[in-house]
């Protein structure tokens, strides 16, 4: 898993069940300090979309209403799903040997 994924299903996390749109996630993700996989237009959405079509994320359109009543578009909204949290916590598990890994030979921790 790509360490912006994680970055994103944590934030997900975070936001709980009522789940965040994709700016409050980059929000979150930057002040979390992981801003640096944010590096071009759109790298947060395809990596949404991503996780979203793997089953690790739902996505929904908030409702109209709301987005009239705040003088704005609708927000796409995300929320982690049970697959999205495993999967993040096998993630983090795996964390420390990731960053042994070197860059000559990524299969062994040094």
């Amino acid at each position: 898993m790509l360490a912006l994924e994680v970055s994103i299903l944590t934030a997900c996390l975070d936001a709980g069940e009522t789940g965040a749109h994709g700016f409050a996630l980059a929000k979150a993700i930057a002040e979390a300090g992981d801003d640096r996989s944010l590096t071009a237009t759109g790298t947060l959405y395809r990596a949404l979309h991503r996780l979203d079509e793997a089953g690790l994320v739902e996505s929904w359109w908030e409702d109209p209403t709301d987005a009239a009543d705040a003088g704005r578009p609708r927000r796409r909204c995300y929320r982690i799903t049970g697959a999205g949290a495993n999967a993040l916590a096998k993630a983090v598990r795996a964390e420390p040997s990731r960053r042994g890994a070197t860059h000559t030979d990524p299969g062994f921790a040094t």
